[in-house]
């Protein structure tokens, strides 16, 4: 991953071990515009349960032939949605004979909670007043 990538999802190359999450620090434009692309891939209902049979799978990968049967859909939808977590960064696979296998990435998923977690206990920051504003 890139060290764009890497400072947009909260981490820096230096090894931090805690991500800053939205609460610390606004997004900028380029962040917010590649971070929207991870949660446009998990904003689909098919694309959330397949990375969800993905994950939660023993042995921690998943054929697609196992993945298919679960849907009323052909296997090429399944397969552009499956493309579509690949390239948001969230599953990875390999082709093995005529099937091809996939896991997930746990990188990315532990950055994502990262970005939206905050401290236990910890208060969110004060609301401002906004200009205009009656009491």
């Amino acid at each position: 991953m890139s060290n764009q990538e890497l400072e947009v999802l909260g981490q820096t190359d230096q090894g931090d071990a805690c991500c800053p999450g939205l609460l610390s620090a606004p997004l900028d434009e380029d962040q917010a515009t590649e971070l929207a692309k991870v949660f446009k891939a998990l904003g689909d209902p098919v694309r959330l349960r397949l990375l969800s049979m993905i994950a939660s799978r023993a042995g921690g990968e998943v054929c697609v032939c196992d993945l298919t049967p679960a849907f009323d859909l052909s296997q090429p939808t399944i397969s552009h949605h499956l493309k579509l977590l690949r390239q948001a960064g969230l599953i990875d696979c390999e082709r093995r004979g005529t099937w091809v296998y996939y896991w997930l990435l746990p990188d990315m998923t532990d950055r994502l909670a990262g970005i939206l977690a905050r401290p236990a206990g910890e208060p969110l920051p004060a609301p401002t007043e906004t200009a205009g504003a009656t009491a």
